[in-house]
């Protein structure tokens, strides 16, 4: 399966720009060839435009992800919708956490549009950030099965908690990370991702955006890494689209070669 990471470029605040980019990025990896595509982590807002989340919040069918839906039937591509901004009150068609309140939402879509998952971030980052303050936390993981993989979804800051990637280790063989990661951890980035896919053995697609805000700018990098934790495709800072092929069989093949999670003690 060949899988594209769309780094596009994000603008605070302006959600038809941002929105028109990932059309367009949906586009070009369909016309590449691409079987899924993958968007950063609040592409439509700007993950840092934390002041702007309550006016742009949208519910899952609302403009942003109804748009994303179509594009991916346009096309006939798999689309990640890697997060938006959730009203959870507004959204009437799914179980959310909350009765009320925002998450940082994810949505997987097959080739013919339609919703295949629904991944809230689970973990809010504290630190130099209003995300703990204005979103509701994920309280769900769930897989999808894409093409021939199982698919799973965590977000940016999940990175940083392994217990996380380990509720579905025995059953994923692809992992989609849409992330709003800054300067200056580059290697906090690179280590963990690489890490996360060492560890579980199975794909691990890191999908960052770029572009600049007014007290961070995102380093980009995104990179897909095999099941050994090879980076198999990378970029640098600039908007781009990463393309990979990733083979479940390699999978199956480093879990049988090297059967390291058959060791785990559970008690």
């Amino acid at each position: 399966m060949k899988v594209a990471l769309a780094q596009i470029r994000i603008e605070s605040g302006e959600v038809t720009a941002n929105v028109e980019r990932a059309e367009q990025a949906i586009a070009t990896a369909a016309a590449d060839g691409a079987d899924l595509v993958a968007l950063p982590e609040i592409f439509n807002v700007g993950y840092f435009a934390f002041d702007l989340y309550h006016r742009h919040a949208e519910p899952l069918d609302g403009e942003t992800l109804t748009r994303i839906a179509d594009a991916a039937d346009d096309h006939g591509i798999g689309v990640l919708a890697g997060s938006i901004v959730e009203d959870l009150e507004a959204t009437d068609t799914a179980y959310t956490p909350a009765d009320d309140g925002l998450a940082n939402t994810s949505v997987l879509f097959d080739r013919s549009g339609e919703r295949r998952l629904v991944y809230r971030k689970h973990h809010l980052f504290g630190y130099e950030s209003a995300e703990n303050e204005l979103l509701v936390p994920g309280d769900r993981v769930q897989v999808a099965s894409f093409e021939d993989h199982t698919v799973a979804v965590t977000t940016c800051y999940d990175l940083r908690f392994p217990e996380l990637y380990r509720e579905f280790a025995d059953d994923v063989t692809l992992t989609l990370v849409p992330s709003a990661w800054p300067y200056p951890r580059v290697e906090h980035w690179r280590t963990l991702s690489r890490a996360r896919a060492i560890e579980n053995q199975f794909y691990v697609a890191t999908i960052n955006g770029s572009g600049a805000f007014d007290d961070a700018e995102l380093l980009g990098r995104s990179t897909v890494y095999d099941p050994w934790g090879t980076p198999i495709a990378s970029s640098d800072d600039d908007p781009t689209l990463v393309t990979a092929n990733a083979d479940p069989d390699a999978v199956t093949g480093v879990r049988t070669e090297f059967p390291a999670l058959r060791d785990r003690r559970r008690d």
